[in-house]
């Protein structure tokens, strides 16, 4: 994954979630739980790591709204 950049986390409640699992289905159930729940910018694939297992995504929270709105 490439470094994460300043502006993702610059404030409080911001924040990069990097996601490891076995499938991209897995992956990106997590992500959609994570959305569910705050603003999202959300992945529309995972990556793969050669000799590494499972796959890999990441997306960005800002988790400054309240739960549920």
């Amino acid at each position: 994954m490439n470094p994460i950049n300043e502006v993702h986390v610059q404030e409080p409640g911001l924040a990069v979630v990097d996601v490891t699992a076995a499938d991209a289905a897995t992956a990106l159930a997590l992500q959609a739980a994570l959305a569910a729940q705050w603003a999202t910018a959300t992945a529309d694939r995972v990556t793969r790591d050669p000799g590494q297992p499972g796959v890999r995504l990441r997306c960005y929270l800002d988790m400054r709204q309240p739960l549920g709105s």
